[in-house]
């Protein structure tokens, strides 16, 4: 494939690269400027590391930091494409029809990075009448939608029977669309409600309808960044933790990375190695997608720096494609960084587009409103040099214009890694005692 320019009549895409910012200055702590410079006392080292990339070979932590901080941004894109090649040599960039549901906004965890959520009682505070959900989906199935994406935050009063019932209903009107909802703080929240495992949670739910599991709720998987941005919200071994009771029932996961606030650069890196040894250890998630603090309008606006670079967005999007060498699919995330941005992450490791998003509400309550109709997406896709190719959840191909679907086509089907495999076979060990 050529390298077509990122817009009719805009730059290329290595001219493009060459001019994006530089790294601003991150939560308080000394300004870490990189050389990212090709020559000078690292340039053996940042050689030495690309060649093993090259070579297939899995770099350290310490290697990661490396690249992060002197790899010069356009070899960071070449080795992170090459990646994707690898993984996906077919030219195609997958998206999903889906949309944001939140069925409520309350929430009690009390971010200072959240411009969306209402405490209980406050103006503006929701919970979705369901003919109002109903609604809202059928205008995604009516649009050949295949996932929505429910979040609802930490409401104090619903819990998990709430949900299951909500799921189970949405399940028998509209069994074409995947109920891609709960994130693992809001799975632990609701553990905590109702006062018994996590995983006895996921089995009710499970058995409602729940078809896959968001990333959302990672921000950064680091007790340090934690304790300053989300004190009251799950802790990194927790979220850690439920996803793997996630995938050991037998669904898949995301994972995601929210950056670009208080953490530093060995601090993006640690996120990656956790993530990359419990996909080590699990096998679940389908996908990765990171994405920059959008710190306008946000309830502790004043704590967080100004917004990261698009030059930061890229330099680590294409960091995390080689980074996380286990995990099959990366997104690139249009909705916070703008079309322009996502079309450079296809040359820079992300194979796909992520969702239609036919409603956002929470990174729009920061003020950051750059969703797409499905045309303009795959023009934008084709523009980079690739066949746009829808697919559901699991990363199955549902596209018409490619012939018959192929891949997972349910979570039944998608049920194919590790621990869902452990799972089956200890539950047939005991079945036979």
């Amino acid at each position: 494939m050529d390298s077509s320019p990122i817009e009719d009549g805009a730059p290329s895409a290595a001219h493009a690269l060459g001019v994006l910012g530089a790294e601003p200055l991150v939560g308080g702590h000394p300004p870490q400027r990189a050389s990212h410079a090709s020559s000078g006392p690292r340039a053996a080292e940042v050689a030495r590391i690309a060649a093993k990339v090259e070579d297939g070979l899995r770099i350290t932590p310490a290697e990661g930091l490396l690249l992060h901080d002197h790899a010069d941004l356009l070899l960071l894109a070449r080795l992170a494409d090459l990646v994707r090649i690898r993984l996906h040599p077919e030219g195609r960039v997958t998206y999903i029809v889906d949309r944001n549901l939140n069925p409520t906004n309350v929430c009690i965890t009390d971010c200072g990075f959240c411009a969306f959520y209402r405490r209980p009682g406050e103006e503006g505070a929701y919970v979705l009448e369901r003919e109002e959900i109903h609604r809202r989906m059928q205008e995604l199935a009516d649009l050949g939608g295949r996932q929505v994406l429910m979040q609802g935050g930490h409401h104090p009063r619903l819990k998990t029977a709430w949900w299951a019932e909500l799921c189970a209903d949405l399940r028998t009107r509209f069994p074409l669309v995947n109920l891609h909802a709960l994130s693992a703080p809001e799975l632990d929240h609701l553990a905590k409600l109702d006062k018994r495992p996590v995983e006895e949670v996921l089995k009710d739910l499970v058995a409602a309808g729940l078809g896959s599991v968001p990333g959302a709720g990672a921000e950064m998987l680091v007790e340090r960044v934690r304790k300053i941005i989300a004190p009251k919200k799950t802790t990194t071994d927790r979220w850690l933790a439920v996803h793997r009771a996630v995938h050991e029932a037998g669904l898949r996961s995301s994972a995601t990375m929210m950056f670009g606030h208080v953490e530093t650069h060995a601090e993006r890196i640690e996120h990656f190695e956790r993530l990359r040894a419990l996909q080590d250890e699990t096998g679940g998630f389908t996908a990765f997608a990171c994405w920059t603090m959008q710190p306008e309008g946000v309830p502790q606006q004043e704590l967080y720096p100004r917004k990261a670079t698009p030059g930061t967005y890229l330099r680590v999007q294409a960091l995390a494609r080689i980074y996380l060498d286990n995990i099959a699919n990366m997104q690139t995330s249009y909705v916070t960084q703008g079309l322009k941005s996502a079309q450079l992450t296809l040359r820079m490791g992300c194979n796909d587009f992520g969702g239609t998003m036919l409603e956002e509400n929470v990174v729009s309550a920061a003020g950051c409103f750059n969703l797409a109709p499905i045309e303009k997406l795959e023009a934008q896709i084709r523009r980079a040099g690739f066949v746009p190719t829808r697919r559901n959840s699991w990363y199955g191909i549902v596209d018409e214009r490619l012939g018959a679907p192929s891949g997972p086509a349910c979570r039944e089907e998608a049920a194919t890694h590790r621990a869902a495999r452990l799972g089956k076979a200890l539950v047939g060990a005991g079945a036979e005692a």
